[in-house]
C-alpha cells in the first residue's frame, strides 16, 4: 500500500503561514514526521497561494527533499506550478493530477512525458464528475488509453475514482467501491488511489469513517492512499488490512510496525 502524507497543504492550519514566512524548520519537521510515521511519499500543495504558487512550489519541493529521501506528489491545479515543482524535484515524482478534460490533457501530458513522472488520473471529463460507477470506469478507460498511447507505462498511472462525502450523498462510498472493483478488474497492473478524508467531510468521528472505508476500498482493489500518516488508527488499519488481504508475506510488515510501537 502506497501511503502519501497529506499534511503539507496550505489549506491546512498553519501551513500557509509557514510557506509565506519561509519557515523551513517547520516544513521540514512536518515532512520528517510523516515519513517516520509511515509515509512512502509526501504530497506538497500550495494551491491557496494563488499569486505566488509557482515560486512557493519550487521552494517547498527543495526544502522538503533536503530532509526526506522519498519522492513527492506535486499537487496543483496550475500546470505552471506543477512544472516548477517537477523541475526542482529529485528523482521520479507523482503528479496530481490529470483528467479527461481536453484542456487539462493538453497542458499536463507534455509535462508527464518531459519529466518522466507518475500521474494521478481523476475520473472527470468535460461534463464533470459522473454520478455513477459505469461512467467513471468509461473515463478511466479513456484516460488509460490516452496515457499508454503516449508511452506512459501502466504502472505509472494512478486512477482516482473521485471520493465525495457521504454527508451529501449517502451512496458516494458505494459508488467509489464499485468503481474501484471495475477498474481493478479491467486494468491489471494499474494503481488505484484516493484522497481518504473526503469520504467523511462534514461528519463527526471522521477517523472512524475513514478507517472503515479504507478497509472496504483496500478489499475492492485500492493500493494507494493520500492520508494523514501520523494518525496511528489509519496506519494500523492499513497494516492490518494488508495482512488480512494476503499482501503482507508472513505478516512481516504488521509485525515490524508492532515491534516499533507504531500500531
Amino acid at each position: 500500500m502506497l501511503i502519501i502524507g497529506e499534511k503539507i497543504n496550505t489549506s491546512l492550519k498553519g501551513i500557509e503561514e509557514a510557506v509565506k514566512t519561509r519557515n523551513t524548520v517547520f516544513i521540514q519537521n512536518l515532512a520528517s514526521k510523516q515519513v517516520e510515521s509511515g509515509a512512502d511519499m509526501i504530497d506538497v500543495n500550495v494551491g491557496t497561494r494563488i499569486h505566488t504558487e509557482v515560486e512557493d512550489m519550487r521552494w517547498i519541493v527543495k526544502v522538503v527533499q533536503q530532509v526526506v529521501d522519498v519522492p513527492l506528489c506535486i499537487d496543483s491545479p496550475n500546470p505552471e506550478a506543477i512544472e516548477a515543482g517537477l523541475a526542482e524535484h529529485r528523482g521520479k515524482a507523482l503528479v496530481n493530477s490529470i483528467t479527461a478534460e481536453k484542456e487539462r490533457i493538453e497542458r499536463i501530458l507534455p509535462l508527464i512525458k518531459r519529466f518522466n513522472s507518475k500521474i494521478v488520473a481523476l475520473t472527470i471529463d468535460d461534463r464533470g464528475v459522473p454520478e455513477d460507477a459505469e461512467r467513471r470506469c468509461e473515463i478511466a478507460e479513456k484516460l488509460v488509453k490516452t496515457l499508454t498511447e503516449n508511452e506512459i507505462p501502466l504502472e505509472d498511472i494512478y486512477i482516482d475514482p473521485v471520493v465525495h462525502s457521504i454527508s451529501t450523498n449517502s451512496k458516494s462510498g458505494v459508488m467509489v467501491l464499485e468503481s474501484i472493483k471495475k477498474i481493478a478488474t479491467s486494468f491489471k497492473g494499474i494503481h488505484i488511489i484516493c484522497g481518504l478524508s473526503n469520504i467523511s467531510f462534514g461528519l463527526p468521528k471522521r477517523g472512524l469513517l475513514n478507517r472503515a472505508f479504507l478497509l472496504m476500498a483496500m478489499a475492492a482493489g485500492l493500493d494507494s492512499v493520500i492520508c494523514d500518516p501520523q494518525d496511528k488508527g489509519i496506519i494500523s488499519a492499513i497494516k492490518a488490512g494488508e495482512a488480512l488481504l494476503g499482501r503482507d508475506e508472513y505478516c512481516a510488515k504488521y509485525l515490524a510496525f508492532f515491534r516499533e510501537g507504531k500500531l
